[in-house]
């Protein structure tokens, strides 16, 4: 199709996207692959369990194919509520609030919680979705790195309202936030800790509790926890946890969640499941960090700290070769470039998933030990 005049910038944007070799392409996949999949956030392969298929079934069956409104208006249901209870059960917090994705629960929490007149402190590493939501939140933000640069910048603020995000696992080289640290700088200068835990559920903590709970900080009131039900429990949506006070706010502030048509039943049902499986076989959480280090023994990478193994390769054209040609040997791995991560760091993002068999991780070293 022959572009008109005003989108003829288009053209040499694409080029350009091209040349540095972060044009994006979209895939098709089939339901059942051929390929080995280190690429996807399943982390404890519940995305194709059948306990949680059946249990999306049933509630499809029982509510129908949508939500057929937002939260406020038609669309909450029993469902909804019952997962909202076990959550917050789940990772001790005191309430817990369903969004349509985590996207939308960090916009939702970020925007909600802080507005003109207040400080928003973002780690460098932050999300796409938290860095949008500083965008949207119309306050002070500054971006920093490391404690003693937070700590910098809350002493030197005029706001009365603060807030502090991170993610507690990093989504592209998966190392830990200093959540202690971090908490001890807030209480010290009146802010809010808000943490994505959208990698560390299922993944740290007692039983995949997540990293919050695994440095004794669940259910402390100027903690707000942030997760993805798209990861480790296999289905879609997004959830805000922390004092219920906070929680009643977001219903009646967060725009994401008022004007958001609500999660599907049927991602609700599999969510809710995929929970009970975790609460009921604790040692999934274990066994992924074990796949994970395996992988990075394969790869000549350091231990990693959650189920994400990243291997630096630098220049994109590099990367975008060594992932097709780790398909054409069996295995699919991530393929990270910028914006995604900054410039210089391109690389292959490998992610473990609990139910990887001894087989299949001889077939990771295998693919590995050619292409890198």
């Amino acid at each position: 199709m022959d572009l008109p005049e005003s989108l003829q910038w288009l053209v040499p944007h694409e080029a350009a996207r091209r040349a540095g070799g972060v044009r994006r392409e979209l895939v098709d996949r089939a339901p059942v692959s051929p390929l080995l999949d280190l690429a996807s956030n399943d982390y404890l392969g519940l995305h194709h369990d059948p306990r949680v298929v059946e249990a999306a079934v049933a509630a499809l069956r029982t509510w129908g194919a949508g939500s057929t409104g937002s939260r406020l208006v038609t669309g909450t249901t029993a469902a909804h509520t019952a997962l909202e209870a076990a959550l917050a059960e789940f990772v001790g917090s005191e309430a817990a609030l369903v969004f349509s994705s985590g996207y939308t629960a960090n916009l939702g929490v970020v925007t909600a919680l802080s507005g003109p007149g207040s400080l928003v402190v973002s780690d460098a590493g932050s999300h796409a979705s938290l860095v949008d939501a500083c965008r949207l939140s119309r306050a002070r933000v500054v971006v920093t790195d490391g404690v003693e640069a937070v700590r910098a910048a809350l002493a030197g603020r005029t706001e009365p309202r603060a807030l502090v995000l991170c993610d507690s696992v990093s989504s592209v080289d998966g190392t830990l936030a200093p959540l202690r640290e971090l908490h001890d700088v807030c209480r010290a200068h009146g802010a809010v800790l808000v943490a994505d835990e959208a990698h560390g559920l299922g993944v740290r903590g007692r039983g995949g509790r997540g990293l919050v709970e695994e440095v004794g900080l669940a259910g402390e009131p100027d903690v707000v926890l942030t997760l993805t039900l798209s990861k480790s429990l296999g289905s879609q949506g997004g959830a805000v946890l922390g004092a219920a006070p906070v929680v009643a706010h977001l219903v009646d502030s967060a725009r994401s969640f008022i004007f958001d048509t609500a999660l599907a039943p049927a991602a609700v049902g599999a969510a809710h499941a995929a929970l009970d499986v975790l609460r009921a076989e604790p040692e999934l959480a274990t066994a992924v960090l074990d796949r994970a280090a395996r992988i990075a023994s394969a790869a000549g990478v350091p231990v990693p700290t959650s189920a994400v193994v990243s291997v630096v390769l630098g220049d994109p054209h590099v990367a975008l070769a060594a992932a097709r040609r780790c398909a054409e040997l069996g295995l699919r791995v991530g393929c990270f470039r910028p914006p995604s991560v900054p410039e210089g760091t391109s690389r292959l993002r490998l992610t473990a998933r609990a139910d990887l068999t001894d087989t299949e991780l001889d077939l990771v070293a295998a693919v590995l030990a050619e292409v890198l």
